[in-house]
């Protein structure tokens, strides 16, 4: 016991006199965050936001391009040239990757829904940008007009019995299937209300979020409407006194196109096959999704070119800038190129990294990578309301981006107070290519937004400042990693080092209060080592922070810092 307890005292000494060192940035990242703060305009980020939001965009429709060309624009201004010799042909290059669609395109142009008798419309495109579903075929130009029939939340037993052919459904349900057993069942449309909870529906009654239908051909294809709660109401509301006549009036484009990927490079000096990739999806029609992390995004690289351009940072690593289809465009980035692949090894998505948070009800998060949080979620760990699904031991991802990249957030929080936070693994962006190709990958985001996937989701509800927030701290992390030395190495594994003891900290704290609590030991246990697994095996990693070979110091950190993970442990789990 007495050994037991001078090997504690001397790891709470140890960490007392090395904490305060590993929480102060370094000369190096301090100069990067004041280039970044002098240099980075949120207000041209903002203004490609306004022009990115006012379209609706799909891959291969008018806005996605217009919002494509929109981006190549400002970097063609910022310094970059169109490659002609693939990347090798300067330090700046971009290309536009071009790629005929397997399926065609669709666009709103408008529409109208009438309770016949009423003089106003209950629903117009102008106002409810969100109100056409996704691949709506075109009403004749003079619309239909027909019965409406109330399917409720569109059960077998509601359908029962229910004569639609020739009328106009209406379910409480997803437009998906309310639109498919319609068109099953001779209608001639659908109308459908489902908003989510956190979309606080009763609160914000004219809300819509965006839906599909799924598409047949041009000539069997009908159309769907999506309600507010407002409009589902007073549509209710005249059921109940009797039968109910809607008129609806749909435009919208289908046709071939093309799919549209933006690469933009910053060539690494020394390694440039080795790259740090940044995402950012363009469609979705909304501000915050996903006109923030477009716009965020370009003046990332442009301002990453006029500090390339002045020398004020000189990347020995490559650093790309993607803009595309969600999750299509990342995991072809990947897949399309062998070779390529290897050499990425960071992935970092933008997806909705502007919201004012004040109006959505949003927060800042960083989605981790895989990590014992995902299995145990408790103490302050969370999840969104997106929610995640349970994960296992073998799907953990020990890795330092975690810790590394939220470190350069909550250096940005402590000066400005910037709100951060984390939630374990979830996936459904950008993020998850880099992760199933084994590819360290993290996604910022905001959530939970009440105006979320709506059309309440417009640019009064973006933030200038936000974004700045967030192009500073991921700056700040590629251009460490890019521009790594032996010494900036060292440096970030004892920052890494110092969440790995706080963490374990905390973990200790959570199995004490559980065992108090009557919870098995033997699991708590089990908690703690499988903490002190990731984290020795996370360090571990570090040894390719540097552009180059890493030096003994190097090494010799790794195992200093891994040593003192196992050793804190020991004591943890003896305590127990």
């Amino acid at each position: 016991m007495k050994k037991l307890l001078t090997l504690s005292l001397s790891l709470l000494l140890l960490h007392a006199a090395t904490s305060s060192l590993w929480a102060q940035p370094s000369a190096r990242e301090k100069k990067y965050f004041n280039l970044l703060q002098k240099t980075f305009d949120e207000q041209q980020a903002y203004n490609t936001v306004w022009f990115v939001e006012q379209r609706w965009r799909l891959a291969g429709n008018s806005g996605f391009n217009e919002s494509i060309y929109h981006v190549e624009k400002i970097l063609q201004q910022a310094g970059y040239k169109k490659e002609t010799d693939g990347e090798a042909t300067g330090t700046l290059t971009y290309r536009i990757e071009k790629r005929p669609m397997k399926h065609k395109t669709w666009e709103p142009v408008d529409a109208s829904l009438y309770i016949v008798g009423d003089k106003e419309p209950l629903l117009q495109f102008r106002t409810n940008r969100n109100m056409i579903a996704m691949y709506s075929a075109s009403t004749p130009a003079e619309g239909v007009t027909a019965e409406l029939v109330y399917i409720g939340k569109g059960s077998a037993k509601e359908w029962e019995g229910k004569d639609v052919k020739g009328k106009i459904v209406m379910g409480e349900a997803g437009i998906g299937g309310v639109y498919s057993n319609a068109m099953k069942n001779g209608a001639i449309g659908a109308l459908a209300y489902s908003m989510h909870a956190y979309n606080q529906p009763t609160k914000y009654t004219n809300s819509i979020q965006f839906q599909g239908i799924g598409y047949t051909d041009s000539l069997r294809q009908k159309w769907g409407l999506l309600l507010s709660y407002a409009a589902k109401e007073k549509l209710k509301a005249a059921i109940a006194k009797g039968p109910v006549t809607v008129k609806v009036v749909v435009n919208t484009r289908i046709y071939e196109s093309e799919e549209l990927t933006l690469v933009a490079n910053v060539r690494g000096k020394t390694q440039p096959n080795e790259r740090f990739v940044f995402s950012a999806h363009v469609q979705e029609p909304g501000a915050n999704d996903n006109a923030t992390g477009v716009g965020t995004l370009a003046e990332m690289a442009r301002t990453t070119a006029l500090l390339v351009q002045k020398k004020k940072v000189v990347p020995q690593r490559t650093l790309t800038f993607l803009w595309g289809d969600e999750v299509v465009s990342t995991r072809r980035y990947i897949q399309d190129d062998t070779v390529r692949a290897k050499g990425i090894k960071w992935g970092l998505s933008l997806d909705m990294v502007g919201e004012d948070t004040q109006k959505t009800g949003g927060t800042f998060l960083i989605e981790k990578m895989p990590d014992p949080s995902a299995i145990w979620t408790r103490g302050e760990e969370k999840h969104s309301e997106w929610g995640g699904s349970p994960m296992k031991e073998e799907d953990m991802f020990p890795h330092y981006f975690n810790d590394l990249l939220l470190n350069r957030c909550l250096f940005e929080a402590a000066n400005t107070g910037w709100v951060v936070r984390t939630n374990p693994f979830e996936g459904g962006s950008d993020h998850t290519p880099f992760l199933n190709a084994r590819i360290p990958g993290l996604l910022m985001w905001h959530f939970t937004d009440v105006f979320y996937h709506t059309d309440a989701d417009r640019l009064d509800m973006v933030s200038p400042m936000e974004m700045k927030h967030v192009a500073k701290s991921a700056l700040a992390t590629a251009y460490l990693l890019t521009t790594a030395d032996n010494k900036t190495a060292v440096a970030l594994i004892n920052d890494i080092t110092r969440n790995a003891l706080k963490r374990l900290e905390t973990e200790f704290n959570l199995s004490i209060k559980a065992v108090q609590e009557g919870n098995d030991k033997a699991k708590e246990k089990h908690i703690l080592e499988v903490w002190s697994d990731w984290y020795i095996k996370a360090l571990a990693c570090t040894i390719d922070i540097p552009a180059g070979e890493a030096g003994r110091k190097v090494r010799e950190a790794i195992e200093k810092a891994q040593q003192h993970i196992r050793q804190q442990t020991a004591v943890y789990i003896s305590q127990l």
